[in-house]
């Protein structure tokens, strides 16, 4: 036990120095890009997803077919193809006809959430575009995955969704892995939630926590002085000495956050027991269902599939341009990040227990 505590001292302290390294250049390269052109742009990149399947159907099928039949039937497949380009053509001749029901359309967006909520960048320039053409006909289909962050960060996320109900396009939220605390404060949004069996929802709750150094501190004679114009400008502090007032009102902050967290969804989903879900706990897919917390039990996949058959499907991203200095800051992070987890993984292996 000795010498894991010594190794994992020791890649701890070569962590933190990378760390600290990784934001001290991304910091100083960042802000001498910051004023150049361009910075900042992104571009749409739509995608029909129908389009896909449909190759994908015809790949399998040719592949799974007698070898001295397949010719004849991709000759099959390419007849009923152009067939089909054909009745499209016709079809949209007679775009203005009203007569006709039109197909509905769904826009599927993907938001992959990290503790400051940063893909809402892209959320909300797809939002804007998806406007511009959806009708309460059409849907938005969100793939949502988030264990949730900062308060203000998924506020401002679950705003954008917001926008589309003030719209009144119907919004359909696919959790395949995780939508927890903000990530849920998400989905609570939409009209309809779906999860996967085993995925992780709710933790309705909110959590605060920060190291105190003051003790240290003292024992090496450091003075440390926290000067505030305003009784609450800072309740607790890192290296200060908190007071049990101090405590008492960073705690009463909390609770009030907690409270519009628990409006916030009931006010969405008047449909569960907030008492009973707003607890801090979360559930997995079929748990979650009995709580009222989603509505069916389905994979984001096995739903997707279902509206191809039925509407228009297309995938909407909208993708940042990133300069070299950011793509080389996001390498060296995912590199920091995988040495500390690999490290805290061998030093907790002998106790933790795994599915």
């Amino acid at each position: 036990m000795e010498f894991l505590f010594e190794y994992g001292l020791f890649f701890a302290k070569v962590g933190t120095l990378l760390l600290a390294f990784v934001t001290v250049v991304s910091v100083i390269v960042g802000a001498s890009q910051k004023n150049k052109e361009g910075e900042g742009k992104g571009h749409l990149e739509i995608t029909p997803l129908n389009h896909q399947f449909e190759h994908l159907k015809d790949t399998m099928l040719i592949a799974t077919t007698d070898e001295s039949l397949q010719k004849a039937e991709e000759k099959k497949l390419n007849k009923a193809k152009k067939k089909q380009l054909s009745d499209e053509k016709k079809a949209s001749k007679k775009v203005s006809d009203l007569s006709i029901p039109q197909r509905s359309k769904v826009y599927v967006l993907n938001f992959d959430g990290n503790i400051s909520a940063s893909a809402v960048g892209h959320l909300r320039e797809e939002i804007t575009a998806v406007l511009t053409q959806a009708t309460p006909n059409d849907e938005v289909l969100l793939k949502l995955e988030s264990a949730g962050g900062m308060v203000h960060s998924y506020g401002l996320a679950s705003s954008q969704l917001d926008r589309l109900r003030k719209k009144n396009v119907p919004l359909t939220v696919c959790v395949d892995k995780v939508a927890a605390s903000g990530g849920y404060m998400m989905a609570c949004v939409a009209d309809k939630i779906l999860a996967a069996p085993f995925a992780i929802i709710g933790s309705i709750g909110v959590v605060a926590q920060m190291p105190n150094f003051n003790k240290v501190l003292k024992k090496h004679d450091v003075e440390f002085e926290l000067l505030t114009a305003g009784e609450h400008k800072r309740t607790l502090t890192m290296f200060g000495e908190n007071t049990e007032k101090g405590r008492e009102k960073f705690i009463e902050e909390l609770e009030d956050t907690h409270q519009l967290f628990k409006d916030y969804v009931s006010t969405r989903r008047p449909q569960v027991d907030i008492e009973k879900i707003a607890t801090g706990e979360i559930w997995f897919g079929s748990r979650a269902k009995d709580m009222a917390l989603i509505d069916d039990i389905q994979t984001s996949d096995e739903y997707l599939v279902s509206r191809i058959e039925e509407a228009d499907v297309f995938e909407v991203a909208y993708v940042f341009k990133k300069k070299l200095h950011q793509r080389l800051g996001i390498a060296a992070e995912e590199s920091a990040d995988r040495l500390l987890l690999k490290w805290w993984s061998r030093l907790t292996e002998s106790s933790n227990k795994h599915l």
